[in-house]
Protein backbone atom coordinates (compact mmCIF):
# COMPACT_ATOMS: atom_id res chain seq x y z
CA UNK A 1 0.00 0.00 0.00
CA UNK A 2 2.88 2.33 0.77
CA UNK A 3 4.30 2.05 -2.76
CA UNK A 4 0.89 2.94 -4.23
CA UNK A 5 0.69 6.00 -1.97
CA UNK A 6 4.20 7.00 -3.12
CA UNK A 7 3.09 6.64 -6.74
CA UNK A 8 0.04 8.85 -6.14
CA UNK A 9 2.21 11.42 -4.35
CA UNK A 10 4.69 11.50 -7.26
CA UNK A 11 1.86 11.77 -9.77
CA UNK A 12 0.39 14.83 -8.05
CA UNK A 13 3.82 16.44 -7.77
CA UNK A 14 4.51 15.79 -11.45
CA UNK A 15 1.22 17.45 -12.41
CA UNK A 16 2.05 20.48 -10.25
CA UNK A 17 5.42 20.73 -12.03
CA UNK A 18 3.61 20.53 -15.37
CA UNK A 19 1.43 23.49 -14.34
CA UNK A 20 4.54 25.46 -13.38
CA UNK A 21 6.28 24.63 -16.69
CA UNK A 22 3.10 25.56 -18.56
CA UNK A 23 3.19 28.99 -16.89
CA UNK A 24 6.85 29.51 -17.80
CA UNK A 25 6.24 28.44 -21.40
CA UNK A 26 3.40 30.94 -21.69
CA UNK A 27 5.92 33.75 -21.20
CA UNK A 28 8.33 32.54 -23.88
CA UNK A 29 8.00 33.05 -27.62
CA UNK A 30 7.69 29.55 -29.06
CA UNK A 31 8.07 28.91 -32.80
CA UNK A 32 5.17 27.17 -34.51
CA UNK A 33 7.27 24.23 -35.69
CA UNK A 34 9.73 22.04 -33.89
CA UNK A 35 10.01 19.84 -30.86
CA UNK A 36 9.56 22.69 -28.39
CA UNK A 37 6.17 23.56 -29.85
CA UNK A 38 5.17 19.89 -29.75
CA UNK A 39 6.13 19.64 -26.08
CA UNK A 40 4.37 22.92 -25.29
CA UNK A 41 1.26 21.68 -27.08
CA UNK A 42 1.27 18.40 -25.14
CA UNK A 43 1.67 20.22 -21.83
CA UNK A 44 -1.10 22.63 -22.80
CA UNK A 45 -3.39 19.71 -23.63
CA UNK A 46 -2.76 18.18 -20.20
CA UNK A 47 -2.90 21.34 -18.08
CA UNK A 48 -5.38 23.71 -19.73
CA UNK A 49 -8.61 21.85 -18.87
CA UNK A 50 -7.75 21.82 -15.16
CA UNK A 51 -6.54 25.42 -14.97
CA UNK A 52 -9.50 26.66 -17.03
CA UNK A 53 -11.81 25.46 -14.24
CA UNK A 54 -10.26 28.08 -11.97
CA UNK A 55 -9.88 30.67 -14.71
CA UNK A 56 -13.68 30.79 -15.00
CA UNK A 57 -13.97 31.52 -11.28
CA UNK A 58 -11.03 33.92 -10.90
CA UNK A 59 -10.75 36.59 -13.59
CA UNK A 60 -7.33 38.12 -14.36
CA UNK A 61 -6.53 40.98 -12.00
CA UNK A 62 -4.42 43.80 -13.39
CA UNK A 63 -3.25 41.65 -16.28
CA UNK A 64 -2.11 38.85 -13.97
CA UNK A 65 -3.70 35.43 -14.02
CA UNK A 66 -3.76 33.83 -10.57
CA UNK A 67 -5.67 30.73 -11.65
CA UNK A 68 -2.52 28.52 -11.96
CA UNK A 69 -1.59 29.37 -8.36
CA UNK A 70 -5.07 28.49 -7.14
CA UNK A 71 -4.99 25.32 -9.26
CA UNK A 72 -1.74 24.19 -7.63
CA UNK A 73 -3.05 24.95 -4.12
CA UNK A 74 -6.26 22.98 -4.76
CA UNK A 75 -4.21 20.15 -6.28
CA UNK A 76 -2.10 20.00 -3.11
CA UNK A 77 -5.23 19.96 -0.92
CA UNK A 78 -6.66 17.07 -2.96
CA UNK A 79 -3.30 15.31 -2.74
CA UNK A 80 -3.27 15.59 1.07
CA UNK A 81 -6.85 14.34 1.26
CA UNK A 82 -6.17 11.30 -0.92
CA UNK A 83 -2.88 10.47 0.78
CA UNK A 84 -4.57 10.79 4.16
CA UNK A 85 -7.10 8.20 3.06
CA UNK A 86 -4.48 5.85 1.60
CA UNK A 87 -2.00 5.96 4.45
Amino acid sequence: MFSFAMFVWRLFDFYAILIFVWCILSWLPIPREGIVSDIAGAIDTLVSPYVNLFRRLIPPFGGLDFSPIVAIVVLQLIERLILGILV
